[in-house]
């Protein structure tokens, strides 16, 4: 296992609420419009605070319990988003989203198990990932999340390359813009940079949607200071969607921004990037760090 988002979709925090059936909300419309609010902006330790003592207080309700455990996996607590969103499924089992994010919670969990516990953990994610499909074979992000596990897990728990296509052409005859970023990614971890900024080039501004594919565009371009302008459209892509799965925010993102424009001769536009970058999220301290060297 790799990041503790390698087997996280990155990619949807933002819109996970619509998946869960009118009949399990019992969060009124205020509270709901809060969650949507928090979660868009990427305040998730303010949803937390929301979302706790209705979760206390609602012990059979779906819905806060589904929010309080998408909270948790958003800010990377796994381990204890785990039986929340166990709790969740058991009161609506009949929602692959609620299914997911069950499997993000796992996958969140084995990154940091024990040695010993790694593979069992790792083997949940991915049934939690399969049942969601099964719930709703339409559902892009369960593919997607099936797709990255298939990627990045080792073949002794179930992954495996062929497996990771196989769901990327599912995802492309669902969502052409999705498997237009699947295979963004396939490229970008194969070394193939050229298609993949050739597939990237190749929609629109708003099709592709996904925070990842774009972020790596970008960090190969900072990193081999190579596809300069390409990698930066791409960052700058990157603000415009939520950092899903990256609990860093958008620093990472602002900072190489930074570093391509520092790189560029634009100081300026370098110094207000890496304070914006700092000003997102004050512990990312390779912001403060590279801040710190500009002239």
């Amino acid at each position: 296992m790799h990041t503790p988002c390698s087997l996280l979709p990155l990619k949807r925090f933002g819109l996970g609420f619509l998946l869960l059936p009118l009949g399990a909300l019992a969060i009124t419309a205020e509270q709901r419009q809060q969650f949507e609010t928090l979660s868009r902006e990427g305040r998730w330790a303010e949803a937390r605070t929301l979302a706790q003592p209705l979760a206390t207080a609602g012990p059979k309700d779906a819905a806060a319990q589904y929010w309080l455990g998408r909270c948790l996996v958003a800010l990377g607590e796994g381990a204890q988003a785990v039986p929340v969103l166990e709790k969740a499924v058991a009161l609506d089992p009949a929602t692959s989203g609620t299914m997911r994010l069950l499997g993000d919670a796992y996958g969140l969990t084995a990154q940091r198990a024990g040695l010993l516990a790694k593979p069992g953990w790792a083997k949940r994610c991915r049934v939690a990932y399969e049942k969601a499909i099964a719930l709703d074979p339409k559902d892009v992000d369960a593919h997607w999340a099936l797709m990255e596990f298939y990627r990045q897990a080792p073949g002794f728990v179930g992954g495996g390359a062929d497996k990771a296509r196989a769901q990327a052409e599912v995802i492309r005859t669902l969502d052409a813009a999705r498997g237009r970023a699947a295979l963004i990614a396939f490229c970008l971890e194969e070394q193939k940079y050229a298609e993949a900024f050739a597939l990237y080039e190749g929609t629109g501004p708003d099709q592709l949607a996904d925070y990842q594919p774009l972020y790596q565009l970008g960090k190969y371009a900072d990193t081999s200071g190579q596809q300069l302008d390409r990698g930066l459209a791409a960052l700058r892509r990157c603000l415009a969607i939520s950092p899903a799965g990256d609990n860093r925010g958008y620093a990472p993102a602002l900072w190489r921004i930074g570093n391509i424009l520092a790189r560029s001769g634009d100081v300026a536009g370098a110094r207000a990037s890496y304070q914006a970058a700092v000003q997102d999220n004050p512990q990312f301290a390779e912001a403060a760090e590279a801040l710190a060297k500009l002239p």
